[in-house]
């Protein structure tokens, strides 16, 4: 059930992250923790271990009041409802083993315009964790939003939606005339994070055929609920996933970035009174209780659809039937919900079942490093593609004879505006993400500047130009002239002109440099029609340079020298071609050994290690390799291997990847110079920390490599 004014959430899909999370080992049922065979599983299959504890069949002459509570009032949960709930028999009876919850017409000169009922367990059957099941028919009609959810017992983390909302089914105007056919959707969500009207909601529709509506018979709808997942069901069916973030951290146990983005909690920490946000379990680990209500409109039905609410829909009633409500414990671990899972293939890709949530970022620490981001030069940035809002054209990378590669935006006569954006809705490059960018570091000194020229002036020409800036999905914003700018000037047809705004200029006008999200140039709305423009350098900065590590170019780096780890065969400085010089040289012997460039102290190296932190948006690990001599075993495998902190074997972490797993995607041959380029964000994402980078590794698979000689040049982690 929705929650305070949050209205039509389901109009727009969910934006689905690039590469699907899965799940190796789940506790088995009925035994031990065990491999699941995922692609056995029987999904209409009720699991053993599943054990009721409540259930009200609704077989007696009247609703159990040790079992449930009405709820008298005419609030309407802060949707704008048009019922009061009463105790009354003619809005909640039960008639041959059906409780009907029924939405009536009220007297005349009545508070609400309707009456209905709403009933709830909290005190007198609580819950943590299990499944929860309801076989209900659904009303119809344009008006008609029934639910079946679940709320927490004690506000353990604030207010709502602080402390958690579990919706397990509702549905609002059911079998009202749609362009496919008759609306038919059923929706699971989850209710979290900030406090209202700051809050979020995460969750999914499943959409019956058109011959099978809610509306028209019986069906179980029913939620798995244990430590940091729980599922939804149609006629146990599984038809969505949602968890709990997961989070990122380096060596020194900070929170540096999410590879699940889940649900999240925001309260008062007990230890420090400050306002956290976490990642874990919370708010889904407490006890909540059940509810059955029958809302007439609100701010979700009523705004779509046919809008509104339908009169004669309820002119004799309109009845939410409820066979049954049945609570399981997972018998295996009660305490954690955990081994009762019924699952199938896809609940736990992104691209299927499983849900993103909106989990915000976490802000790595800042020691004060200032990290630019470049928006775009020369090319499109995956995480901030151009964009234009409502004109429906395509902003396009064009040849300018001054400039090289820019964007140019084009106004139609629809009004709209145009620029770059940070959010997962308008992410399309399968290598993007949404990204947020923290200028806090930097905001006594940095700024956004940008090069502009417009090529075609609009239909009005003395349109103002205007630049505005959004952050934290629009919850601050400033917009700008043009000509407020550092330089002070207006756009003149034909001239590349530069646009400079301090960051602090920004701030003091409103605007949260911590979380900026959208950047949009464009002429006065409604005034734009006809005009052509393109952008360059688009960039948040302050001209520090971001980090870059070399490890090898034309001689070796002394804080990391070359290094084998286990052969007799040390590496040499080796003269190469013309266009490289002198090269690294590498010898692998008889003992299997690895090869490559090592910063510690033990090997030599200055201990210094190095943090890609800052280039984790475009920055890659690239270098060049020619093998002068292939190994005994001329199809061996080659790989890079980066470490840091000190290694697997120091508490540190690793990646190792095939060299054919590059952006070239190339095997090596013997006697050419090929390129080999892995982006910092894949290294994240496969699990390095790469705040504190000290060994990288390439060689041939290890006992594979005896007789192989090759050189590389160019090693450097940097921003390409």
């Amino acid at each position: 059930m929705l929650g305070f004014n949050a209205m039509n959430r389901f109009k727009t899909h969910l934006t689905q992250l690039t590469m699907a999370l899965s799940v190796a080992t789940l506790a088995g049922c009925g035994g031990s923790a065990t491999d699941t065979k995922i692609d056995t599983v029987n999904p209409t299959e009720p699991v053993s271990d599943w054990v009721m504890v409540w259930e009200d069949n609704f077989d007696g002459d009247a609703i159990d009041d040790k079992k449930w509570s009405f709820e008298i009032n005419c609030a309407g949960g802060g949707n704008n409802e048009k019922q009061c709930y009463t105790d009354s028999e003619e809005n909640a009876f039960i008639a041959d083993g059906i409780l009907n919850i029924v939405a009536l017409p009220a007297e005349d000169g009545a508070d609400k315009p309707y009456t209905s009922a709403r009933i709830n367990t909290r005190y007198k059957a609580d819950f943590k964790y299990g499944r929860f099941e309801v076989r209900a028919k659904l009303p119809s009609g344009q008006g008609s939003w029934p639910a079946f959810w679940m709320m927490p017992t004690d506000e353990v983390y604030g207010g709502w939606p602080r402390s958690g909302e579990i919706d397990i089914v509702e549905s609002v105007n059911l079998k009202v005339p749609t362009d496919d056919g008759v609306e038919s959707n059923i929706y699971g969500t989850l209710h979290y994070g900030q406090e209202w009207p700051n809050n979020d909601s995460s969750g999914k529709a499943y959409t019956f055929s058109q011959d099978s509506n809610p509306a028209d018979d019986f069906h179980t709808y029913a939620i798995e609920w244990q430590e940091g997942e729980i599922r939804w069901y149609v006629d146990d069916y599984l038809y969505a996933t949602q968890r709990q973030s997961e989070v990122l951290y380096d060596a020194k146990g900070n929170e540096i970035a999410l590879k699940h983005r889940g649900w999240y909690s925001e309260y008062f920490d007990q230890t420090t009174g400050e306002l956290t946000t976490f990642w874990d379990a919370s708010p889904y680990d407490q006890e909540f209780y059940l509810i059955l209500n029958f809302a007439v409109g609100g701010d979700w039905p009523e705004n779509v659809n046919a809008t509104g609410i339908d009169t004669t829909v309820f002119e004799n009633g309109q009845t939410f039937e409820v066979d049954y409500v049945r609570v399981y414990e997972c018998a295996q671990d009660p305490d954690t919900g955990k081994g009762c899972e019924t699952v199938r293939p896809g609940y736990d890709n992104l691209d299927d079942a499983l849900v993103q949530g909106k989990a915000p970022a976490p802000t790595p620490p800042s020691d004060g490093t200032v990290t630019p981001l470049t928006i775009f030069d020369s090319s499109f940035n995956p995480n901030w593609p151009a964009w234009d809002c409502c004109g429906e054209s395509t902003p396009a990378l064009v040849e300018d004879a001054e400039r090289g590669n820019v964007v140019e935006f084009v106004v139609g006569a629809k009004p709209t505006v145009n620029g770059f954006i940070s959010r997962a809705l308008f992410i399309t490059d399968e290598n993007g993400e949404a990204s947020p960018y923290d200028a806090s570091a930097m905001l006594e000194d940095g700024f956004v500047r940008f090069d502009m020229q417009v090529t075609s002036l609009p239909s009005t020409p003395d349109a103002p130009w205007l630049f505005k800036i959004e952050s934290d999905e629009g919850k601050t914003a400033v917009e700008l002239n043009l000509s407020a700018s550092t330089e002070g000037v207006s756009p003149v047809a034909g001239e590349w002109q530069t646009y400079t705004f301090p960051l602090q200029t920004l701030a003091d006008a409103g605007l949260n440099v911590s979380l900026i999200d959208v950047i949009m140039i464009f002429p006065a709305w409604g005034q734009g029609d006809g005009a052509v423009y393109r952008v360059d350098n688009v960039e948040i900065t302050n001209d520090a340079p971001p980090a870059t590590l070399t490890l090898f170019a034309d001689e070796m780096i002394l804080d990391w020298p070359l290094w084998n780890c286990c052969g007799d065969l040390a590496p040499i400085e080796a003269v190469d071609d013309e266009q490289h010089g002198l090269t690294a040289e590498f010898s692998i012997g008889p003992k299997p050994t690895v090869v490559g460039f090592n910063n510690r102290t033990t090997s030599g190296g200055s201990g210094s290690q190095f943090d890609a932190s800052s280039l984790i948006d475009e920055g890659v690990l690239q270098f060049e390799m020619k093998i002068t001599s292939l190994s005994s075993t001329p199809d061996a495998a080659w790989f890079v291997k980066v470490e840091s902190s000190g290694g697997p074997d120091n508490g540190g972490t690793a990646v190792e990847v095939n060299l054919n797993t590059s952006i070239e995607g190339v095997d090596p041959v013997a006697g050419e110079w090929q390129t080999y380029t892995f982006t910092v964000n894949s290294l994240l994402q496969a699990g390095l920390d790469i705040s504190s980078i000290d060994v990288i590794m390439v060689f041939p698979a290890w006992s594979q490599g005896e007789g192989a000689v090759f050189r590389i040049d160019n090693a450097v982690i940097a921003n390409p």
